[in-house]
């Protein structure tokens, strides 16, 4: 029986939620925007997006640098937010110095960011600056990429209920969670084992994965003359681009259906989760750089989906609104995710 119905903004929350997260994991701070307790930590939040959004835009303007120059129009703006954004960070570092400071030697460092300012005490070349961008590296891998594909998933889990039928199958049977089970009880239960014996939840998100990749378009800056593989030359100071969304929906790649949402295509004959190559499947990258957060990510996008879809059905708000991408580094859902919300 569904008792309430709630509106609710999901990509908003899953950005808020991630980059509270992010901060957590990796910098000891609570951030509390999903709360919206922190209005400086709201600011922040907005800043980075409408950062992101600007600097994209950098691909498509070609007076972008006359613009940096004069210090007008999109640039200017972006100048503004990234103030923001230094003011709120170095913030962040004063404070982490301080409470290292304040603590005893012996004091655990468990994240990353006091891990760096202890290693700093050995490196005093390591600026502010440098911790700065570490931090910013940190928020565009662990929010935005995390909260897109969470948006996207729980979308193309509203367009096809048969599969959302089927991963709350999985999660009530791998959790054995009973009629009356609380969210704590079912929390508890929720251990790295149970998330990986959870191949079709698992299928379910590679296969949003691959058709909207987090990142849509990766740019690669060549430090020096090369060769490609298909023997095409690359210099110095190129730009080499390469294109995750079309290659996930290429048909001589994964077939006539390649524009099909199908989990099972990742799934062999005993419906375990069955990886292809990174060279393929190429939203977490491959080779040297592949992404270090992998697992991590899939780890906390199975949490949020297996908590979410065992005490919540949702349905999008407006089943004609038309889908749009907005222009970002991340492959953003344009306006949001609206979906009704019915507490189980």
């Amino acid at each position: 029986m569904f008792t309430t119905k709630t509106f609710v903004h999901e990509q908003d929350l899953f950005m808020k939620a991630t980059l509270d997260s992010i901060f957590k994991v990796g910098f000891g701070t609570e951030l509390n925007t999903l709360s919206g307790s922190n209005e400086e930590g709201n600011r922040f939040a907005e800043a980075f997006d409408d950062s992101s959004a600007l600097t994209f835009y950098r691909y498509f303007d070609v007076f972008w640098k006359l613009k940096k120059l004069l210090n007008i129009g999109s640039e200017a703006v972006l100048m503004e937010k990234s103030k923001m954004l230094d003011h709120f960070v170095y913030n962040v570092i004063e404070s982490k110095k301080e409470q290292i400071s304040s603590q005893r030697d012996n004091m655990p460092k468990e994240d990353i960011l006091s891990r760096f300012l202890v290693l700093r005490q050995k490196e005093p070349n390591m600026s502010d600056r440098y911790l700065r961008d570490i931090i910013l590296s940190f928020i565009i891998a662990g929010k935005d990429t995390t909260a897109v594909t969470l948006s996207w998933f729980f979308y193309m889990l509203c367009k096809n209920p048969i599969v959302k039928e089927k991963i709350g199958r999985e999660v009530k049977e791998v959790i054995d969670a009973k009629e009356g089970t609380t969210i704590g009880e079912f929390v508890e239960r929720l251990t790295e084992e149970a998330l990986n014996r959870m191949h079709y939840l698992h299928a379910s998100i590679t296969e949003t994965l691959r058709l909207y990749p987090a990142v849509a378009a990766d740019a690669k800056l060549c430090c020096s003359d090369d060769t490609l593989p298909d023997g095409f030359n690359v210099g110095r100071g190129d730009l080499v681009v390469y294109l995750p969304y079309p290659m996930g929906r290429m048909k001589f790649l994964w077939g006539d259906d390649a524009e099909v949402f199908k989990p099972e295509r990742w799934l062999n004959n005993d419906g375990l989760f069955q990886p292809e190559s990174p060279f393929k499947f190429t939203a977490f990258q491959a080779g040297p750089r592949i992404c270090a957060g992998k697992e991590f990510a899939y780890m906390q996008m199975k949490i949020f989906a297996a908590v979410l879809l065992s005490f919540f059905t949702f349905k999008l708000s407006d089943e004609k609104r038309a889908v749009r991408y907005r222009t970002m580094l991340t492959l953003h859902i344009d306006g949001g995710l609206f979906l009704q919300a019915f507490h189980k």
